[in-house]
């Protein structure tokens, strides 16, 4: 089963730190992300996954 998208309340959640904030914005893999097209990924894989069954679980931590 695909993975859902995030879907983003537009509203900032007052005890969760932003990413931004927490990471190197200036880091290899930050920059190389921001390069990366998602979207065309996203539409390579797509045909990839089933619509039918379970969605994945989270492991226990």
């Amino acid at each position: 089963m695909r993975p859902k998208k995030h879907k983003s309340t537009g509203s900032n959640d007052l005890f969760r730190a932003r990413l931004d904030q927490i990471i190197n914005m200036k880091h290899e893999l930050v920059q190389l992300a921001g390069k990366v097209d998602w979207d065309w990924i996203d539409g390579e894989v797509a045909p990839l996954y089933s619509e039918n069954g379970r969605p994945g679980s989270r492991p226990a931590s």
